[in-house]
């Protein structure tokens, strides 16, 4: 059976799960080579939001599908692991802002370069503008699941 017809018949859901073992394996395989081989499960989605500074850690939670508890237990990793840091935000001292070590920023960047490489290789196989389709599809997806949505009529 080939790949195609494999996943020829599976629904959306199923193909996005199986999708993202293509960057789960580059960015697992780019940060062994790199000898980040001590980042946690979620690990590298935490770098990578914590870099853009995107996503306050209490979206997190629901980004992750995890409780409070597991991203607090994930965040103490990465700190004890050199890559990230706690501050105390100076505007609101009840508040912990996280922040990329220097470690923390390289292994960010091998991540990067990962999720790219594999983006390439996507272009190559389904055009640039195949990929533009997809982006335009995901991210209509992940609007969709920020907020209510009405019932079919």
């Amino acid at each position: 059976m080939t790949s195609e017809s494999r996943f020829a018949a599976m629904g959306i859901p199923g193909l996005l799960r199986a999708a993202r073992g293509a960057y789960g394996d580059a960015v697992r395989a780019a940060f062994a080579e790199a000898g980040f081989d001590d980042i946690p499960r979620n690990g590298a989605y935490v770098l990578a939001r914590t870099y853009d500074n995107t996503s306050p850690l209490t979206d997190l939670t629901r980004e992750l599908g995890i409780s409070k508890q597991a991203v607090s237990q994930l965040i103490d990793t990465m700190v004890m692991r050199g890559y990230l840091e706690r501050r105390v935000d100076t505007e609101d001292r009840r508040r912990m802002l996280i922040r990329l070590t220097q470690r923390g920023e390289a292994a960010a960047t091998v991540s990067w370069r990962a999720a790219v490489a594999v983006d390439a290789e996507l272009e190559s196989l389904v055009s640039a503008a195949g990929v533009a389709a997809l982006r335009t599809g995901l991210i209509a997806l992940a609007e969709m699941s920020l907020g209510p949505r009405s019932a079919p009529e």
